[in-house]
Order: structure tokens, then sequence, then C-alpha cells
């Protein structure tokens, strides 16, 4: 900033040189002339002109006498008359003058930088003369540039709330941010303020359950799902709390309490939306583990009795998903720019999908943000439903999805990334950058 400024004082005093000076330098006139003898010299040049034309036969000698009595009447007068005197310089006026540009031009050179003028460029060019990156756009030192950065934001969060610390909401907003920003204890204990101040606020007991359980491995046993049964008793039909509800008893391995938890959530969802598929998925996820049975939808078929029934109960159930067929090997990695806002607890899913079908995924994998970057493969193995098999469809979408609260339902903050148009068996490995946030 410096040079910039010393640099600019040297073409402001360069320009007032040129201004300035012509204005101070005193001319020296120029030597007294005898007049007389100049108008003398210029008569006889003319007289010598008339005769000449005269003898050429341009003139006649009666306009030759005419012209020649009107010289002698100029010379007569211009002899007789006093010389012209040259105007003299105010000397004192052209040093007013420049005494006052002197003041005028910086005074308007700098009023119109500054007021046309960007002068947080300077800083960047400079990064760049010295051979360093120029600062991104928003960054303090970029042009126009004068956003705060994000840990800077949540530091004047924390002051302002010091100074309201009755504002639950600060506190809920501030205990987010610092999740986002890395700093879990300190998020805890924001969320925390905020549920001790609004105790019977369901939304915000919620995000003081989540944050507990994601300080706990993403647990919900213990104090985390006390504070969930406790929004259930002040709002029964909150989505969110339903949904963790069953979502303890799925991580408590009791897989028919978390299907009836579940399925008592679809009946007011819109079936062909993306909530009732998510949904309808963790449902047939916890049937298969827990073994239990689809529900029927049609009358059973008739029992068989002698040679043609079958030997045992497993040979009536529908085939469960095996690892044949193709398998895809997927390498997953997470963005550098979106570490600052995962957490190693945080739950990662790892999906293939149809690529146009049903939302339910083919086959899905869960893991830990911990593991990043992995790889992992994809088969029938790791199918939701026997029906919907990643074999079953040539043209796939292979994805992942770090989820902030640690439900397999898409949440606005997951980080995701996808893959489109993979076809099983013939792809090689897949990488699949997470490199977004979920609006």
């Amino acid at each position: 900033m410096m040079l910039f400024w010393l640099l600019a004082a040297g073409l402001l005093i360069l320009a007032l040189l040129f201004v300035v000076t012509p204005l101070l330098v005193k001319r020296t006139p120029p030597p007294d002339l005898d007049q007389d003898q100049l108008n003398l010299e210029v008569f006889r040049s003319q007289i010598q002109e008339l005769e000449a034309d005269l003898a050429a036969g341009d003139l006649s000698p009666t306009q030759y006498k005419a012209a020649r009595r009107d010289l002698e009447r100029e010379l007569l007068y211009d002899v007789g008359g006093a010389s012209a005197a040259a105007p003299e310089r105010d000397e004192k006026g052209a040093a007013a003058t420049a005494v006052a540009l002197a003041a005028v031009v910086p005074i308007c050179a700098v009023a119109l930088y500054l007021l046309i003028g960007n002068s947080a460029i300077i800083p960047r060019l400079e990064a760049v003369a010295a051979g360093a990156p120029p600062a991104p756009e928003g960054h303090p030192s970029a042009p126009g540039g004068n956003a705060p950065s994000l840990d800077q934001l949540v530091e004047r969060l924390a002051n302002k709330l010091e100074q309201d610390p009755e504002n639950f909401e600060g506190w809920l907003m501030l205990g987010r941010s610092y999740f986002a920003t890395g700093q879990p204890q300190k998020g805890l204990a924001a969320l925390e303020r905020a549920y001790v101040l609004a105790p019977r606020n369901p939304d915000v007991i919620l995000t003081y359950a989540q944050a507990a359980a994601s300080q706990a491995g993403g647990e919900l046993a213990g104090r985390p799902a006390e504070l969930i049964r406790s929004a259930l008793e002040i709002d029964p039909d909150h989505f969110t709390a339903r949904w963790l509800d069953g979502l303890i008893a799925y991580q408590a391995q009791d897989y028919a309490a978390a299907v009836e938890r579940w399925e008592g959530m679809l009946a007011g969802l819109d079936r062909a939306g993306e909530e009732a598929a998510e949904l309808s998925e963790l449902i047939a996820d916890a049937r298969r583990r827990g073994g239990l049975s689809a529900p029927e939808t049609s009358a059973a078929p008739p029992v068989q009795v002698g040679a043609d029934a079958p030997d045992s109960a497993a040979e009536q159930a529908p085939p469960a998903a095996s690892a044949t067929g193709p398998a895809m090997r997927v390498q997953v990695a997470l963005a550098e720019s979106l570490w600052p806002v995962a957490n190693r607890n945080d739950a990662l899913f790892v999906y293939a999908k149809a690529a146009s079908g049903p939302p339910m995924p083919l086959a899905v994998k869960r893991l830990r943000v911990a593991d990043l970057p992995v790889t992992v493969t994809l088969d029938d193995s790791l199918a939701m439903t026997p029906e919907l098999r990643l074999s079953a469809f040539a043209e796939v979408t292979v994805g992942a999805r770090v989820s902030k609260s640690g439900q397999a339902l898409p949440q606005s903050g997951d980080l995701e990334g996808e893959v489109d148009g993979v076809k099983p068996g013939e792809t090689g490995t897949v990488e699949v950058l997470i490199d977004r946030v979920r609006p």
C-alpha cells in the first residue's frame, strides 16, 4: 500500500512540473531593435519590387507612382510614430496561478480517485507482484470484497450472544455454526444453552439430541433417546422425532418396533415423494435384518401336501440377495474444501440407484467419514429388497452422501456427490467425489 501511494505522489509531482514550471520561469525579454532602421529596410525592399514590376511591364508609370506614394506615406508614419511596446507579462499573477494549481491539482486528483477508484485492488496487485496467488472473490483483499470469513462471523455471533444471552435462536445458530466449523465441543455447549432457554421447543430439543448423538458416534441410546422421547411428548406428530424414535429401535436391533414406527409415518407422506421412498428403504432394510416378512398384498397360496410340498419354510421364502451378478468397485473421497464442515463420526452412505426408475437404492453401504478415502464394492448382496437388485439394471447412478444428522433420509446441509451413466459389470473403478452441500 505504501509503495502505491509513493508512486502516485511521484506521478502527481511530475504532472505539476509540466503545469507549474512554465508559470514560474521568468522570461528574458528580447533585446530592443532599431524600429526605424527596420522600417527603412522594409521600404527599400518594397521599392525595389515596384521598380522590378515597372521594368517588367507589370505596372504602368501611373500605377508605379501611386504605389510609391503610398509606401512613402506609410514610411513617414512608421518612422515618425512611437514604436509599439511589447506587452509585459504579469509576473505576480503567474506566480499566484502556479501556487493555486499546485494546491488544486493534487486535491482534485485524490478526491477523484477516492470517488471512482478502488483501493481494495492494491493488496491484490502487491500479492501478484510478489508471486502469490490473487485473493479469491469475496476475500477482504479481493477487488470489492469485504466479506468476513466464517470463523469471524461465528466469533461475532458469540460476542453478540454475550450481550444477549437469552436469545435461544442465537444459541441454536451458534451451535450449528460451531459444528460446521469443526468445533463440536463448543457446538454442543451452545446447543445445550439453547435447550435450557427453550426446553419445550421440539426443534431445539431434537437438534440438541442429534448433536449429543454425534458426539457419541451416532448412537442415540441414553441421553439423546430421552430428549427425543420428550420431544414426542410435546408434539407426537413431529416428523423428525418419530423418525428418530424408529431409529432408536433400529440401533437397538428391535427391528419389529422400528418397522412399526416407520410404517406409521408412511400414511402421512406422498408415496411418490422422495421422503416416502427413503423411508420405504429403511423399512425394507429393517425387515431384512430382522427376518421379517413383507406385508401380505394377496391371499396366501394353498398349503401343499404330499411329495410336492416344500421340505422347509426356507424354501417358501423369497430368494435372498446374493453376491452373484455384476459388482462395482467404488472409490469415494471428500473434497478438501468440505473437510472443515465434516465430522469424522458423521455417517457416510455409498449407494447405487437406477438411472431411471425407482428412487430406492439398489445397493447401499454405511460407513463413517473417518473411513475416507475409502473403496467399497457394491453388488446384489447389498440390495435393500430382493426385487430391486443391481444386476437388474443396465445403467445406474453411483453416489455418496455424508449425513450430518446420521439419518438415511437426505437432509439440507448433507454433503454429497454422484456419478451418472455407470454400467454395472462394464465400468471399472467408479470415482465419486463428495464436492457439494445439499441445499
